[in-house]
């Protein structure tokens, strides 16, 4: 349950941030010590578009070859009407665990409930799939990283093995730097984000100063999976399906962002359409500068190859050090922004052993425990895939989906509101879409439950492309069902309050 405050100090006393806080029941625990580009980062840094197109760059063009770049701006449209939605309710209620928190105000405590419980799910499993990164850069730049083995590819079993290895180091540091502190956790974000932005920009200048073809490559289908190009069409767009989510981020961290109502919309929508645009060069540079579109080698090795066939030199270490540094900070981010829901949850008594994960350190300002369970949890799906490269594709589709699937649990509750009537905010300079919310809305959830079925069809290509269970090929569906199975014992048997059950009656209007 959230904690009433039983004499709620003055503004002047707790800042208008923390009155602001104070007046939906929370006390401020958190340190709240994030700034505009703070807030930035941790959208931008969760998308992470260096780390994510690296990883699935490959995946997209080897089913519809080079027009599979017109995926990536059918995507972003798709998700900037969700962000839209989003960046309204981040002025309405800047809370930490805005997943959670924006769908059990709009829906009640039990649609909120599994909002938050899918998201949780899916941010420890996107934890995992963003640290095996580190195994399709770093024996690149290096071939001491390749520590198992000899095959770096991520679908060998030495590949597969050492990615286990590298990306469970890399989850042991961002649980460490989560607990020290945001402040620290904020500082190595925002440097890692802006040598992200400049690893993007020389590598777009790259592709695009020794290009070996012209622009109108993008309507080349002749590389696609054999089939009805449509069907090759809709599995290639997957890859920007997994790399334009996340942008939620800045609203995940509003209890520590000065000016929550006001910044957070303006970094959610700024983080989605900077990935968008520095997203879409690349994938256009790439195909532009790659030695060959026939030769396997661009569904093989991705933008690693194309790299590094272009400046084979210490410069090109340089540049796929910068994707390294991209993997740190979007792993880390994750990280954050799920330890947050999790606080977020256990304040309200949501959650099993809600105490130990609602406690923030006294001199950190972190909730501790949540940023070690996800840790822990991603390094034990690491740890049970071991020796099993095919699981990664399935591990990477089944957290996209459940994250896809919480989504709608906050934009169809929203579009209901909306129709009944959604009250305008006190204050009108915070972000609001007027009269446009309705078509926005309606759109952003016909768009949500259309990606939910393309992720989860079974398809025998992308969950079991070596050959596989019965299971792996259901397993978006499957996943899904468990995934509500076991939270329905554990909301019943250890979370569930009479007052769940009551429809939502709140809709806060925005304070001054």
């Amino acid at each position: 349950m959230a904690t009433t405050l039983e004499s709620p100090a003055a503004p002047t006393e707790l800042g208008r941030d923390s009155a602001d806080l104070a007046a939906f029941g929370y006390q401020p625990v958190l340190h709240r010590k994030l700034g505009r580009y703070a807030s930035f980062a941790a959208g931008f840094s969760f998308v992470s578009i260096l780390t994510t197109i690296f990883q699935f760059f490959g995946f997209g063009y080897s089913f519809g070859g080079a027009a599979f770049f017109w995926t990536w701006p059918l995507v972003f449209a798709g998700q900037f009407l969700v962000a839209l939605n989003f960046a309204e309710l981040a002025a309405r209620y800047p809370i930490s665990g805005c997943i959670y928190q924006w769908s059990r105000r709009l829906a009640g405590g039990l649609i909120g409930w599994f909002a938050g419980w899918m998201m949780v799910i899916a941010q420890v499993a996107t934890a995992a799939a963003a640290a095996i990164a580190l195994q399709v850069v770093l024996p690149s730049i290096w071939s001491g990283f390749q520590l198992i083995g000899t095959d770096t590819a991520l679908t060998s079993r030495d590949g597969a093995m050492n990615a286990v290895l590298l990306g469970s180091a890399l989850l042991v540091v961002t649980t460490t730097i989560n607990v020290i502190g945001i402040d620290l956790m904020s500082k190595i974000n925002s440097i890692g984000v802006t040598v992200e932005i400049v690893g993007v920009l020389a590598i777009i200048a790259l592709f695009f100063a020794s290009t070996e073809r012209g622009p109108d490559v993008v309507f080349q289908t002749d590389q696609a999976s054999p089939g009805p190009y449509w069907a090759a069409f809709l599995v290639s767009g997957l890859m920007a399906a997994y790399v334009m989510v996340g942008f939620d981020s800045a609203g995940e961290l509003s209890e520590e962002t000065k000016n929550p109502r006001k910044v957070a919309p303006r970094t959610i929508l700024l983080a989605l359409a900077v990935s968008a645009l520095g997203g879409g060069l690349m994938l256009l540079g790439a195909l532009m500068a790659a030695p060959s579109l026939s030769d396997g080698e661009l569904s093989a090795g991705g933008l690693a190859y194309v790299i590094t066939s272009k400046l084979n030199s210490p410069a090109g270490s340089v540049l796929l050090s910068c994707v390294a540094v991209a993997v740190i900070v979007c792993t880390l981010a994750i990280q954050t922004a799920g330890s947050r829901l999790m606080f977020s949850m256990a304040r309200d008594g949501k959650l099993p052993f809600a105490k130990a994960l609602s406690t923030v350190h006294p001199r950190f300002g972190t909730p501790v425990w949540p940023a070690v369970v996800i840790g822990a949890l991603g390094i034990g799906l690491l740890v049970l895939n071991l020796g099993n490269p095919a699981i990664f594709a399935t591990l990477a589709s089944v957290c996209i989906v459940s994250l896809y699937l919480a989504y709608l649990l906050v934009t169809v509750p929203l579009l209901l509101r909306r129709i009944k009537g959604l009250p305008a905010p006190d204050d009108k300079t915070l972000f609001h879409l007027g009269r446009l919310g309705i078509p926005i809305n309606a759109l952003a959830v016909v768009w949500g439950i259309a990606m939910v079925i393309n992720l989860a069809w079974p398809r025998p290509e992308v969950y079991t492309p070596a050959g596989g269970s019965w299971w792996q090929l259901w397993a978006g569906p499957l996943s899904v069902a468990v995934i509500l199975t076991v939270g329905g014992v554990v909301y019943r048997f250890v979370v569930a309050t009479p007052e769940d059950a009551e429809p939502a009656a709140e809709i806060a209007t925005a304070t001054a």
